[in-house]
C-alpha cells in the first residue's frame, strides 16, 4: 500500500505516522476480548477523527499503529483520543483493568512520520511485531 495523496479544503497533504504506547507499568494485559474490543474501538475513533489506519498490531504489552492524518487536526489530537475512549471504555467494561492499573495507558508515546521509507516497509514492520 502506498500513502495517497490527501487533501482539505486548504492543504494536500501526505502524512503517514507510526505510533506506539504501552499499558501503564507496560503490563501485559491486551489480550483476549479486551484486544478485540481495543481494535474495535482504535477503528472507531481513527474514522470518527477522520484519519485513514492503514496498519495496527496489539500485543499483550503495546500497540503499534500505522496511521495517516491531516496535519491540521494532528497526530497528537488523534493519539489522545484514542488513548481516552480506549482508557473510559476498556475500564468499564473490563473491571480487572480497574484493580490492577490506576490508568490503562502510559502518558507517553512514540510516534514518528515514515520519512522516505515506503509506506509498505513500515506496514510489514508493524504487523511483523507481534513475531519478535
Amino acid at each position: 500500500m502506498s500513502v495517497a495523496l490527501r487533501s482539505n479544503s486548504d492543504v494536500v497533504f501526505q502524512c503517514a505516522f507510526h505510533v506506539v504506547w504501552c499499558p501503564k507499568y507496560r503490563r501485559r494485559v491486551l489480550g483476549g476480548r479486551i484486544e478485540e474490543r481495543l481494535t474495535q474501538l482504535i477503528r472507531e475513533v481513527v474514522e470518527e477523527k477522520g484519519a485513514w489506519l492503514v496498519a495496527l498490531e496489539v500485543m499483550p504489552d503495546q500497540v503499534h499503529l500505522l496511521v495517516e492524518v491531516d496535519p491540521q487536526f494532528g497526530v497528537h489530537k488523534l493519539v489522545k483520543a484514542i488513548k481516552a475512549r480506549t482508557s473510559r471504555v476498556l475500564r468499564e467494561e473490563f473491571p480487572s483493568l480497574r484493580s490492577r492499573l490506576p490508568t490503562l495507558w502510559t502518558n507517553s508515546y512514540f510516534v514518528a512520520t515514515t520519512g522516505g521509507a515506503p509506506l509498505a516497509a513500515v506496514e510489514e514492520y508493524v504487523e511483523q511485531q507481534r513475531g519478535r
